[in-house]
């Protein structure tokens, strides 16, 4: 609009364009409201059924703790069943391959391990999900499998703790030489102090050693005698 109009011509076109469109624009207005009320809505469901993900590994992790794997794992299925998008749901998988860990039923610990590492959508828990399942796979004999586990690029902070855990596969395979090369890596790359460092060094120190050559034998004196006079 021409803004050299007068208010009174002014006012005279926006009545024009009201009565021309005015069902569009109270139209628009209405969608706006149901857009934002529609928006609230969806937000005040996607809180509640954060805050009933939270309770359900509540009871998980309480009956965790208190030995009663029957009423854990029920509330596991039931994260399963009706809040599969949750992060609670991976949080309850991880504590429960603890629990079949501690209780030596590490096949049972893999299949959680492999669904966080697999599925998840934090990027963090799923490699903490894989270095976990590498420390089991090489618990159950399976260094091959626990280094394919490992074999990414993608460690983000946990390269240091990824490395030292492949040096725990090698050695567990009897490659000695491998292993000491992945925890010099390792200890190299612990720039954050993620790693025990002090077990590190030790495994370092003590595979150094066996690398080391064995001591070269004294040498005898094997000049000739003085010719006699």
């Amino acid at each position: 609009m021409d803004d050299y109009l007068s208010e009174t011509e002014q006012w005279e076109w926006l009545k024009t364009q009201i009565r021309e469109y005015g069902l569009w624009i109270l139209g628009g207005i209405a969608l706006g409201g149901l857009g934002i009320g529609g928006w609230t809505a969806w937000q005040s469901h996607t809180d509640a059924i954060g805050r009933e993900a939270s309770a359900k590994y509540e009871q998980l992790r309480t009956a965790f703790g208190k030995g009663d794997r029957t009423t854990a794992l029920v509330a596991l299925g039931e994260l399963e069943r009706d809040y599969s998008s949750s992060p609670y749901l991976d949080q309850g998988r991880l504590l429960a391959a603890r629990v079949y860990v501690e209780s030596g039923d590490l096949d049972r610990a893999v299949t959680e391990l492999q669904n966080v590492a697999e599925h998840s959508r934090d990027q963090e828990l799923g490699r903490i999900a894989r270095l976990r399942l590498a420390r089991v796979q090489i618990a159950q004999g399976k260094s091959d499998a626990a280094l394919t586990t490992l074999a990414t690029d993608d460690a983000g902070a946990f390269a240091s703790r990824y490395r030292e855990v492949r040096g725990d596969a090698y050695y567990a395979k009897g490659d000695k030489a491998n292993a000491l090369k992945e925890y010099r890596t390792a200890r190299a790359k612990d720039l954050a102090g993620l790693t025990d460092r002090s077990l590190l060094d030790l495994k370092i120190a003590d595979l150094a050693a066996e690398a080391a050559p064995a001591a070269a034998p004294a040498k005898t004196d094997t000049a000739p005698a003085a010719r006699a006079q």
